[in-house]
């Protein structure tokens, strides 16, 4: 995958935290979240997390992410996010939801530094076909349904559903 800038690396032991609110406005970050991405704490608090969003990060992981967790429902992921100055990172994140006296109130996401043989056998490997499929059609809305239609044959292919996936890819490397 063709990536701007250079990658960026936390150490082992460094958690990045950050907490949103149900619409995925960033309302805590961490001291690790805000030296990896380049970002004071006023620059994100209250933005949308997608501001360290990188342009290589397929949406239709996204939505899965996106659709798991406003079911209640907590991921594990692989994801590229950007920093300010244009350099990424790579991190394994755990998402999960939040409550408040029994109702969802956010997300809370916790990322680690992933097996780099992992991103690069594997995860970038299938993301980089993703995006082509994202990138390749005439809309939005249509590269989405192509590239999760791809990733859905991807864990069919493996005989395996999403969390299974994932927690093996943890495993193996």
């Amino acid at each position: 995958m063709n990536y701007a800038g250079t990658e960026v690396y936390f150490d082992a032991q460094d958690l990045i935290v950050s907490k949103t609110d149900l619409k995925g406005r960033i309302i805590y970050a961490n001291h690790t979240f805000l030296n990896i991405a380049g970002y004071t704490e006023a620059e994100v608090i209250g933005k949308p997390h997608n501001i360290i969003r990188h342009q290589n990060m397929p949406m239709a992981i996204f939505q899965r992410l996106w659709d798991t967790i406003t079911q209640g429902n907590e991921i594990f992921a692989y994801v590229v996010n950007a920093t300010k100055t244009g350099d990424h990172y790579w991190v394994l994140a755990h998402v999960t939801p939040s409550y408040h006296k029994g109702e969802l109130s956010g997300y809370h996401s916790t990322r680690r530094i992933p097996d780099h043989n992992t991103i690069r056998d594997v995860i970038e490997p299938v993301y980089g076909e993703l995006n082509n499929l994202e990138k390749g059609s005439l809309n939005k809305k249509d590269g989405i349904q192509k590239s999760t239609n791809r990733f859905q044959e991807i864990l069919t292919d493996s005989g395996m559903d999403y969390d299974e996936y994932v927690s093996k890819l943890m495993r193996n490397y």
